[in-house]
């Protein structure tokens, strides 16, 4: 039988040389491709030791390192399901999970260990281990005393390998279920759209609880035998000196904005570079044409989620197409991707409606909630998004908005990324957001929450009176607020809902 274990076609990958280093951190360690064999084995069989159940869930809560990476790797190896929990979560959030998610073994950061073996032991979790960013921790201490040897474990492709919880900005989180199937088929896509060749270097400066760090970024290299320079904690300065060495780079928005601002971005600095791709969060068509004019390079912007992956990607090679600017690409082969309207009806060009999907990268479901899962899957198979959007007539994929994020107005539909996109054209604003909040009259009216650029002065007034001049009256916004930030999760998405409940009583 064919072991589809992810960590098999990972390990398979792996160089010849396996004294060859495989990841090198900022503070200079460097790890070899025989070390991630020989450490992923000890960890392995550590889990093994423990006599855990089938299907076991390991919860890990840990500042971001090599081992914790390799921690990952070990849960694959031996046949576990990993459940990454970002480190922002607090006591509350973190006795949801495991309650709902009954980990068998739980790894936290030692400063955190008081509280987080507490809660563990109240959720029925057998084995609570600790790991610092700086190798310290009963768990690595454990580990050393395993054998380095470890036979893969062998897994079925809809085997479970991984549970995301979803941010949770509509009620309580969700746990996506990824299977080994999920991840495998993903990657192998991924590499080959995205042109990985022989020599490619990554720079890894994403966190590791998400899709994006977790999966798209470490996948990426192993699979393709890839070197990555390993980045604990994002410095902007520090990232644009590696990229003499690097090929790929791969960020949040956030991150580019913060290199834009280093004046050792420049033509010459990136000059080693094959690709550069953003996600998680939407880019600016105003970063991606100042990154373009810096650099001289385009940046690749794609779309995905927890749910599924990777969904769509500008093209990398010039043949399939230009990158555009404010759009999501195409979608990737074999991933189905429709737009239908509220009716049910397939939208023409153009026309937006809420996005659906399908495809081998596409999860089975939520962790023990069938009824939310068959709410969300349509009934000839495709999974609803939650996310609004378009086709236009290059078959380019536009993503408008969250359809959370839709406002309501006077019975009329507002799409928030529209409003903001007028907005954010304007002189002096960094970027903008537009949420919903209750009215006596309307239902709902949109607020604008703006950013003003370093030293310039934008006058919330002046920007619903321009916008009265370019939009229809239903989509203006009836207040206009000009703050210091906006709030932000740690992939750098705005929180709506944040600014939504900060809103809500303006009206009343």
């Amino acid at each position: 039988m064919k072991n589809n274990n992810l960590f098999a076609a990972l390990r398979g990958a792996f160089p010849g040389e396996l004294d060859a280093v495989a990841v090198e951190t900022d503070d200079g360690l460097r790890y070899s491709w025989r070390d991630m064999e020989r450490a992923t084995a000890m960890l392995a069989n550590l889990l093994k030791s423990l006599k855990l159940p089938k299907g076991a869930r390991v919860a890990v809560q840990v500042e971001k390192s090599v081992e914790a990476m390799l921690l990952y790797l070990a849960t694959l190896r031996a046949g576990y399901v990993f459940l990454p929990l970002n480190t922002a979560y607090q006591s509350a959030e973190v006795a949801y999970f495991l309650g709902n998610a009954e980990p068998s073994v739980v790894v936290c950061s030692p400063k955190n260990a008081a509280w987080v073996g507490q809660i563990a032991k109240a959720a029925g979790t057998a084995h609570v281990l600790t790991l610092g960013d700086d190798r310290s921790g009963t768990l690595l201490e454990r580990a050393a005393t395993c054998s380095d040897k470890h036979a893969v474990a062998v897994c079925g492709a809809d085997d479970l390998a991984a549970i995301l919880y979803t941010s949770g900005t509509t009620g309580r989180s969700k746990g996506a279920m990824l299977t080994h199937g999920n991840l495998l088929s993903n990657a192998q896509v991924l590499k080959d759209y995205w042109g990985w060749k022989q020599g490619d270097v990554l720079i890894h400066a994403l966190p590791i609880f998400h899709v994006h760090g977790l999966f798209v970024a470490i996948h990426g290299a192993l699979l393709n035998g890839s070197k990555m320079l390993w980045m604990a904690r994002f410095d902007p300065r520090k990232a644009v000196q590696a990229m003499q060495e690097a090929t790929v780079f791969m960020g949040v928005p956030t991150l580019y904005v913060r290199m834009l601002a280093e004046p050792g971005l420049t033509r010459r600095a990136v000059a080693n570079m094959r690709l550069f791709i953003a996600g998680s969060a939407p880019l600016l068509v105003e970063t991606f044409q100042a990154w373009q004019e810096r650099t001289g390079q385009t940046i690749l912007e794609r779309y995905g989620m927890s749910e599924t992956i990777m969904l769509t990607s500008n093209p990398y090679a010039a043949v399939q197409g230009e990158r555009r600017g404010g759009t999501v690409g195409f979608p990737l082969p074999g991933v189905g991707l429709r737009v239908r309207g509220d009716d049910g009806q397939e939208c023409v060009t153009d026309e937006i409606g809420n996005i659906e999907v399908r495809g081998p990268n596409v999860f089975p479901g939520y962790w023990r909630m069938p009824e939310k899962t068959k709410e969300e899957f349509t009934a000839d198979g495709w999974f609803k998004t939650g996310d609004v959007g378009k086709i236009d007539g290059m078959g380019y994929v536009v993503i408008v908005g969250r359809s959370k994020d839709l406002i309501i107005s006077g019975g009329y539909n507002v799409y928030p990324a529209e409003i903001e996109g007028y907005i954010n054209e304007m002189p002096g604003v960094a970027e903008s957001a537009l949420v919903g909040v209750p009215h006596p009259d309307f239902g709902e009216v949109g607020v604008a929450v703006v950013i003003a650029k370093p030293g310039a002065k934008v006058d919330g007034d002046a920007i619903v009176a321009s916008l009265k001049a370019q939009l229809a009256n239903f989509k203006i916004p009836k207040r206009c607020f000009i703050v210091p930030e906006l709030p932000r999760n740690t992939m750098g998405k705005v929180q709506k809902n944040l600014l939504r409940e900060q809103h809500k009583g303006l009206f009343a």
